[in-house]
């Protein structure tokens, strides 16, 4: 429950932060920015917190539920917006996966140069 208390706080600085600031960024948003400062921070340690993140990355497909269920009661309005939705959607997804690829690639490497610079240094 106290692990589950703090996300919660965390949720709702972000949601003051998104009343307070005049930018275009969503509240959960500022929620995770804010969780990511403090346990780099060391203000709040993984331990506080890492129960409760498994769980909840775990059930995460089911928030997607109430969102799909809606998106299927909008369909015969969306179907008339299909082509635009589409064109904004698949670059966006591309560049997405792109990225993510390329950082990965990117830490996978400096952490094997890491580990090979390591051993060189231990023998």
């Amino acid at each position: 429950m106290f692990q589950f208390g703090r996300i919660l706080a965390f949720c709702f600085l972000g949601e003051v932060l998104h009343v307070v600031l005049p930018l275009p960024v969503p509240a959960s948003v500022y929620g995770l920015v804010l969780l990511l400062a403090a346990l780099t921070a060391g203000i709040v340690k993984l331990e506080q917190v890492k129960e409760t993140g498994t769980y909840l990355t775990g059930i995460f497909p089911l928030l997607f539920v109430p969102a799909a269920a809606g998106i299927m009661e909008l369909w015969a309005e969306m179907g008339q917006l299909l082509l635009p939705i589409l064109i904004a959607i698949l670059p966006v997804t591309v560049l997405v996966m792109a990225a993510a690829g390329r950082t990965t690639q990117a830490l996978t490497a400096r952490n094997k140069k890491g580990e090979a610079d390591h051993d060189g240094t231990a023998e």
